[in-house]
């Protein structure tokens, strides 16, 4: 199965769960929570308050070396957009990426996560966990601030 045979498949169209799949093209479930919700509708209000030009996106999918994977949250230049438009998955990574972690997330998870949006051109990965604390990475490793969005929040107050 690919992607756009998950994106056509009926059955697969109104379930509460964030679908991905793996790097054999077996789909991936995870649970969706409320909290989960208001922390990602939280950092969209925060991207919109403090736009750049750009596109704000909630669920994008990017196609990796382990599956396609979908970021919570992704904010891409007007540069990425011109040259990507509305493809699905992306063949790259938005500039930003965001995942917000859930239960059923492992640490191993959201670093290998992080190491694919950076491998596919994402110049930071922000991780926000379940109390809303947000830490950015890029390929110099973890950041004190965000380069893109330098009143970037510590914590999502929700």
């Amino acid at each position: 199965m690919n992607w756009s045979d998950v994106l056509q498949e009926p059955t697969l169209q109104d379930i509460p769960f964030k679908i991905e799949m793996n790097e054999w093209g077996k789909i991936v479930l995870s649970p969706a929570s409320n909290k989960h919700g208001m922390l990602q509708a939280e950092i969209v209000g925060f991207l919109r308050e403090h736009r750049k030009p750009g596109k704000i996106i909630t669920e994008c999918s990017i196609d990796t070396p382990k599956g396609v994977k979908v970021a919570d949250v992704a904010w891409a230049s007007i540069d990425f957009f011109r040259k990507y438009g509305f493809d699905t998955p992306y063949l790259e990574a938005p500039e930003i990426c965001v995942e917000i972690i859930s239960p059923s997330n492992s640490t191993q998870e959201m670093q290998e996560k992080t190491t694919l949006y950076l491998s596919k051109g994402a110049k930071e990965v922000w991780i926000c966990d379940e109390n809303g604390l947000l830490v950015v990475y890029s390929y110099q490793g973890l950041l004190e601030d965000s380069n893109f969005f330098p009143n970037f929040p510590r914590k999502i107050e929700f």
